[in-house]
């Protein structure tokens, strides 16, 4: 179960926001054939006056409009897998919701089953992939 992080300027409409939210989910279903129940996306706003970032690192340039998708999910996945997630975020995001792709800012964090809980305060790990029973 990926647990995303999604963070977009202040003013980004409520309808965009979903665009982004849900190009993002149809990615991770696509290149690690994530389940589509797990739906996990913490939308934070940011204040143009409250992100600094070099509008040209790595040769790249980006503009005002930086979403910055960040990642935590169990370890696994392959290089391939995350090239071809990377990419379909970027393009999902283009064709959804009008974000440039050189304004598509992707990171992961990668951890094990035992680094999490996702309900009823049980060990995950105890759980892998079953499902709850309320």
């Amino acid at each position: 179960m990926p647990f995303i992080r999604t963070s977009v300027r202040r003013d980004t409409s409520p309808e965009r926001t979903s665009a982004i939210v849900h190009g993002i989910h149809d990615a991770l279903i696509a290149a690690i054939a994530m389940p589509a129940d797990e739906l996990f996306n913490q939308v934070n706003r940011y204040e143009p006056d409250d992100f600094f970032y070099d509008r040209r690192f790595n040769g790249i340039s980006r503009s005002d409009d930086l979403v910055v998708v960040e990642i935590t999910m169990r370890r696994g996945r392959s290089d391939a897998m995350k090239r071809d997630l990377y990419a379909r975020i970027a393009a999902n995001l283009e064709r959804a919701a009008g974000v440039n792709p050189r304004d598509v800012f992707i990171f992961t964090h990668e951890n094990d089953y035992s680094d999490w809980s996702v309900g009823n305060g049980r060990f995950a790990m105890n759980l892998v992939q079953q499902r709850g029973d309320d």
